[in-house]
């Protein structure tokens, strides 16, 4: 699914999900509003799911400045709602903001493993320049096919 339309839908189901969860309330009663509640829920969250995991949000969604505050963020949140909301309400809010806070804080550490990984045994920091030991004189290593179309038969030694 990486057409426009698909992209279409998906955000018309997310917000279709979550005007059915906020304002169903207002329209219906009983029985009807749960249903329409939780299936707005349900409705979001896979949308919103599916969303998070195409390319332009899934890398802004990982980025260590977004992770950041979603951790501390929700971290508070959760806090203040254990204190501020009684019974199942208060149980839910904390539980559910305790939950987004930590998975933000696993993929703070997450990302914080896959940035030094590779880098122990040069000695430095990898800053996304290294070239693997292969010398570069300004120009992409092209190999010797791409030499034999420059006019030169056989690859010069480096």
């Amino acid at each position: 699914m990486k057409s426009p339309l698909s992209s279409i839908v998906l955000w018309s189901l997310f917000l279709v999900g979550l005007s059915a969860t906020v304002a169903s309330g207002a329209v219906l009663d009983g029985t009807q509003k749960n249903v329409a509640t939780y299936g707005g829920i349900a409705l979001s969250l896979v949308a919103g799911s599916r969303i998070a995991k195409k390319d332009p949000i899934k890398s802004f969604l990982s980025s260590r400045p977004v992770l950041w505050f979603l951790f501390l963020f929700n971290g508070v949140v959760a806090t203040a709602a254990g204190f501020a909301l009684d019974g199942v309400q208060g149980i839910t809010a904390t539980a559910g903001m305790g939950l987004v806070s930590l998975g933000a804080g696993f993929g703070l550490l997450q990302s914080r493993g896959t940035r030094t990984r590779g880098t122990e045994n040069r000695g430095m920091r990898s800053r996304g320049t290294e070239n693997h030991g292969m010398r570069s004189r300004g120009t992409e290593n092209r190999g010797p096919q791409a030499l034999e179309t420059q006019g030169r038969r056989t690859p010069t030694p480096a």
